[in-house]
């Protein structure tokens, strides 16, 4: 497992559907908001920072889409077929309440911006997950 919010969500979704949970809970409430980043999009950003970077200042990659812990659940969700209520454990921490970046310099200096809407990205992750599951395992809540 991890704890990258993405794949460690999936799991759990993929989890609590397999098992036939009616219910599913999340720590915090849902608040903090995330930028996320396919990583088609972040190879293609390397590469164009190889090739075309003149610079060692630090040059951002990212979507520039920025989404709530709590919709991004729901999505995550809603794209795996998972109907069961969704809580929230407001006595678990939220994190760090916003991560978004300013990736002016990479459209800037290297004509690059993400071709992945995050939705897609999402549903590509799903679909390999999917083909790839982890062992299920039972909540601990």
């Amino acid at each position: 497992a991890s704890s990258h919010v993405i794949p460690a969500l999936v799991k759990k979704i993929h989890d609590a559907k397999a098992l036939g949970l009616s219910r599913l809970v999340c720590w915090g409430d849902g608040s903090p908001t995330r930028e996320f980043l396919y990583v088609d999009d972040a190879a293609d950003g390397l590469v164009a920072a190889l090739e075309k970077l003149e610079t060692s200042d630090p040059v951002n990659l990212g979507s520039s889409e920025e989404i709530s812990i709590k919709a991004l659940v729901e999505l995550i969700a809603r794209l795996m077929g998972y109907d069961g209520a969704i809580e929230w454990d407001a006595s678990k921490p939220n994190g760090q309440p916003r991560r978004k970046l300013d990736v002016s310099r990479a459209e800037r200096l290297l004509g690059w911006h993400a071709q992945v809407g995050f939705e897609e990205g999402l549903r590509r992750t799903i679909a390999w997950y999917d083909a790839h599951p982890l062992p299920v395992v039972p909540p601990t809540w």
